[in-house]
């Protein structure tokens, strides 16, 4: 259930499950009329002024980044109050397209953005990106937000959210039970890290800490990471934009699908993980149950502060020595409703989380991740051998080798719920098979952009 959070202070947080998708119908509501791009009238970029404002957010519960950057910027911004709706992801993925045309909020987390585009319920933020100079950025920052005007491919067009950082996934693995195994360093090849799980299966550990509960399958996240094993990251990215003829059903994707369910019949996930739930997850793994844990780097200031120094971080390694890594990365997206209230103060706000020293700050710290804005915006420093340091550092070999990814679960508005979590669900259960998998995936993918 929903419920409403008033607050001097605002009262936010969030699941940051990278790229969880939003339901938008084909027949939407809000399809009517064309979206005219924000503050056209206006050559200064709008602020939130002196007089009392109250920002209206709907933002999926969980975790402390927004809480915390909100929070600051009530401080320095006394006269913005907010009004937050916060409701778990699968409930905000049936909610997003009425509550958009009916309610619209002045901010709304957007992991999935193309069909709420094609049905003009979000702002275009062109003119935003203009007078606050976000078109000077690092294009690779922008460019998995941008939309043709019909919504129909990402990569190019028109700006339709903001990132409040730049999010990155990865393995965790605790160091404690690291050193039972005698695990020294991370893996550095997929079969090392087969080798490593096979070992804490034999010394009695939970080789990985996983959910796969309810509307959000988490084995989508060491299933990308194994499609990264075994492929290059463009074809993942160009079926994710909708690119014409792209198909998820390859053969490396063949493959890494192939041994994730080896790891399944291994026993290498918690018997009940179609029970466990994100929250569950993160519970048990900080109790010591999991010596690996597929997810981004938005854990890893809760995780510096949770298990100080026991934790470590890699990125997935190749499936071939000395290959190239690859990782979901994304922007943390939020959007601005098409008929937003307040649409220049959420603006405002965007463009402080990406600029302002604080709100840098609050990003890597307690975010664990990278910020968006200027190349040469400031970087607090992080301390040595932390986990922070640690996502900080893969990011940037990313950036090197040029393998980020969005997350499959954004290819469509629908897909993850839908799609890719009933059918790994059914994988677990042994009631689909891997060539099942993808082929129903790839079904529904196109049926879903067809039909949208």
């Amino acid at each position: 259930m929903s419920r409403r959070v008033r607050s001097r202070r605002s009262r936010v947080a969030m699941v940051v499950i990278l790229g969880g998708s939003l339901a938008a119908a084909c027949s939407a509501p809000g399809s009517g009329t064309a979206q005219p791009t924000a503050a056209a009238s206006s050559s200064a970029a709008p602020t939130c002024g002196t007089a009392p404002v109250t920002l209206k957010g709907y933002f999926e519960t969980g975790f402390p980044l927004p809480k915390a950057l909100t929070t600051e910027f009530t401080k320095q911004h006394p006269n913005v109050t907010w009004d937050i709706r916060e409701d778990q992801f699968a409930v905000i993925t049936q909610n997003a397209p009425r509550v958009l045309a009916d309610d619209p909020p002045d901010l709304m987390r957007l992991p999935q953005v193309s069909e709420l585009v094609k049905n003009n319920l979000l702002k275009n933020l062109d003119e935003y990106a203009k007078v606050y100079g976000w078109d000077q950025w690092p294009a690779s920052q922008l460019e998995q937000m941008r939309l043709a005007p019909d919504g129909a491919v990402r990569g190019d067009g028109s700006l339709y959210a903001m990132g409040l950082n730049f999010s990155m996934t990865g393995v965790f693995y605790n160091k404690k039970l690291a050193e039972r195994i005698g695990m020294t360093a991370p893996p550095q090849t997929l079969a090392d890290l087969d080798a490593a799980l096979a070992k804490a299966k034999d010394a009695g550990l939970v080789p990985i800490a996983q959910f796969n509960g309810g509307a959000t399958g988490g084995l989508a996240f060491p299933l990308q990471d194994l499609m990264a094993s075994y492929g290059p990251p463009a074809p993942i990215n160009e079926w994710i934009f909708q690119k014409p003829g792209a198909t998820i059903d390859t053969p490396a994707n063949l493959e890494a699908t192939r041994h994730l369910e080896k790891w399944i019949k291994a026993g290498y996930f918690w018997k009940d993980v179609n029970a466990v739930d994100y929250a569950t997850m993160m519970s048990r793994f900080i109790g010591g149950d999991g010596l690996f844990m597929f997810n981004g780097d938005w854990e890893s200031g809760n995780l510096d502060k949770q298990m100080a120094g026991d934790i470590g971080f890699f990125l997935m390694p190749p499936a071939q020595a000395g290959g190239k890594r690859a990782a979901m990365s994304a922007p943390l997206a939020f959007g601005i409703g098409a008929n937003a209230k307040n649409a220049g103060c959420a603006a405002e706000f965007l463009d402080w989380v990406a600029t302002d020293t604080k709100a840098r700050t609050i990003g890597v710290q307690v975010g664990g991740s990278h910020p968006m804005g200027p190349a040469d915006g400031p970087m607090p420093p992080v301390a040595e051998g932390s986990v922070t340091q640690s996502t900080l550092a893969a990011g940037a070999q990313i950036a090197k080798d040029d393998g980020a990814m969005d997350f499959i679960a954004n290819a469509t508005g629908a897909i993850y719920a839908k799609s890719w979590t009933p059918n790994l669900q059914k994988l677990v259960g042994g009631q689909q098979t891997p060539e099942g998998l993808l082929k129903s995936v790839q079904a529904d993918y196109q049926s879903q952009v067809k039909g949208g």
